[in-house]
């Protein structure tokens, strides 16, 4: 499942970000790739330990918290703390795939990542290129997206980033270890608290066939959480 996330960041939110983000220390970015992503990567990203990174991350996470449907969608148990990154002057990130573990460097726990997500940072206006290509099921999904906004889909996939030819591509980038590890179970369990938000809107709490579906979604909640 590929999900596009309106307005995680509000206008106050960006204007923060852009003003910190103006004088932040800058690296290579490919000091946080694997192997093979580091060959495939050309872009700056700012140092996991840097004071920037840390305060933004967690404006970020309280944001995620807030997120209705990022937690519908995500069932989140641990989230890589987000980091950020910036292409321009023609950078961009061949084709990979995500490391399925990554360990936090301040605590050493170790996430699975079952989803990536990027959080767009730069007006779409600001800059040429830049889009992120996912490989689904259906061909490559090109995405570029308002500033404030996220994109959340599986880890597992293909993708890459398209060159930066005018501006600067600006984004916060992270991954999210879910209850659910299988892509498939958490789209049925999206849909089904999608259409049991809507029920409820339409009949209110109390009718008996919101019941059931309530008690259907957290049985098999239930059997395929991995806790």
């Amino acid at each position: 499942m590929i999900l596009h996330i309106e307005k995680v960041l509000d206008g106050a939110a960006l204007a923060r970000f852009r003003h910190m983000l103006a004088d932040a220390p800058w690296a290579d970015g490919r000091v946080t790739a694997g192997y093979q992503s580091a060959i495939a990567k050309r872009n700056l990203q700012l140092p996991e330990d840097c004071a920037a990174a840390r305060e933004l991350g967690g404006a970020i996470e309280a944001a995620l918290a807030r997120s209705l449907l990022f937690q519908a969608a995500a069932l989140p148990a641990r989230i890589f703390p987000p980091l950020f990154n910036r292409y321009e002057g023609g950078h961009d990130f061949g084709t990979h795939v995500d490391n399925a573990i990554r360990i936090v460097p301040r605590t050493g726990e170790r996430i699975r990542t079952d989803l990536s997500a990027t959080v767009f940072l730069a007006d779409p206006a600001d800059y040429d290129g830049g889009e992120l290509l996912i490989e689904d099921v259906y061909g490559a999904q090109s995405v570029k997206l308002p500033a404030g906004d996220m994109i959340l889909y599986p880890a597992t996939s293909l993708h890459r980033v398209a060159p930066v030819t005018r501006g600067a591509r600006v984004a916060s980038f992270f991954w999210i270890q879910s209850l659910i590890r299988e892509d498939a179970q958490r789209g049925i369990l999206f849909d089904m608290d999608m259409a049991i938000q809507r029920l409820r809107a339409d009949v209110g709490d109390d009718h008996p066939s919101l019941v059931t579906l309530t008690g259907c979604y957290h049985n098999l909640l239930r059997r395929w959480a991995d806790c």
